[in-house]
């Protein structure tokens, strides 16, 4: 039986009609950075720690999360004018495209960090585990072997898989914004997320069968 480690997810988002609409919270703060750059920094606050925690899982690395982090924001702020949004009635309620513009450049960071790599690192998902519940209150070693073990077998998933998992769980997108970062259709990132569960349920089911 799969465990509630991923922490808490919004509610599915009702199907809708494709029409284009103006619905991006985000709208006032890139109109701001826009007309100043210096305003930029209230979306830096806003995801700052969303890019990381993405940036992080993806590398398994602080260092290199930080660096790839600080490359999406610069990039972003660089572009912003590039900037269109686009958002659906189906994106959900207090969507932001900008959000998923964000993420499609720290996808592109993240994946120039990995081509400039001379070989795979062995990341800690036990430092992994600790990023997904900083505050690890009491019962704090078994929740972390828990977690941990969790995430091992989330960084055994093929790529798509363990990056839809992680911006579902993680940073707590919908699937149309994790279709948006990934270039997939929502009906596919349904099915990825749905795989991925499976595979780290059996996964921790043989481990606990092992114990």
């Amino acid at each position: 039986m799969a465990r509630p480690v991923f922490g808490r997810v919004r509610p599915s988002e009702e199907a809708a009609s494709p029409r284009v609409t103006h619905l991006d919270r985000d709208r006032a703060l890139v109109e701001d950075a826009r007309r100043d750059p210096a305003r930029f920094d209230a979306l830096y606050r806003r995801y700052l720690a969303q890019v990381y925690s993405y940036a992080f899982y993806e590398l398994g690395d602080h260092h290199e999360a930080e660096d790839a982090t600080e490359r999406t924001f610069v990039a972003a702020l660089t572009n912003l004018d590039r900037f269109e949004e686009r958002a659906k009635p189906a994106d959900g309620e207090g969507a932001s495209t900008f959000r998923v513009w964000l993420f499609r450049i720290a996808r592109n960071v993240v994946a120039n960090h990995r081509r400039g790599r001379r070989r795979h690192p062995q990341a800690s998902l036990d430092a992994a585990a600790l990023v997904a519940d900083p505050l690890d209150v009491e019962g704090r070693a078994a929740v972390r072997d828990e977690a941990a073990a969790a995430w091992r077998a989330v960084g055994r998933l093929p790529a798509d898989r363990r990056r839809a998992l992680v911006l579902r769980f993680v940073d707590e997108m919908s699937t149309a914004e994790i279709a948006g970062v990934l270039g997939r259709s929502e009906g596919a990132v349904r099915v990825l997320i749905h795989r991925a569960l499976r595979t780290v349920a059996r996964d921790l089911s043989r481990a606990d069968a092992r114990q």
